[in-house]
């Protein structure tokens, strides 16, 4: 089981994850608001959205293999269910 930590930077949409399972891996994530409201109805949960964004890639593929700087959407280009599952986690 993989230890998700998320931190937000300056801007507050980049965010700085720690990612730890017998490898620790650290990772940097921009989500402009629009983007984050168009998949959790709220603007204000980046954060939120990035935690579970990263248990989704888990789910997927060790913490090794996900990109160490990339933003939000470019998931969906490697994964093409994953909006559609972060709208259905965050009830939209």
């Amino acid at each position: 089981m993989a230890n998700i930590e998320v931190q937000t930077s300056d801007p507050p949409t980049t965010f700085e994850v720690t990612v730890q399972t017998a490898t620790t891996t650290t990772h940097v994530v921009t989500a402009d608001s629009a983007y984050v409201e168009t998949l959790t109805g709220d603007a204000h949960k980046g954060a939120e959205l990035v935690e579970r964004s990263f248990q989704f890639l888990l789910e997927r593929e060790p913490n090794t293999s996900i990109l160490r700087q990339f933003e939000l959407p470019v998931i969906g280009t490697y994964f093409p269910e994953y909006e559609r599952e972060m709208k259905k986690a965050f009830g939209e």
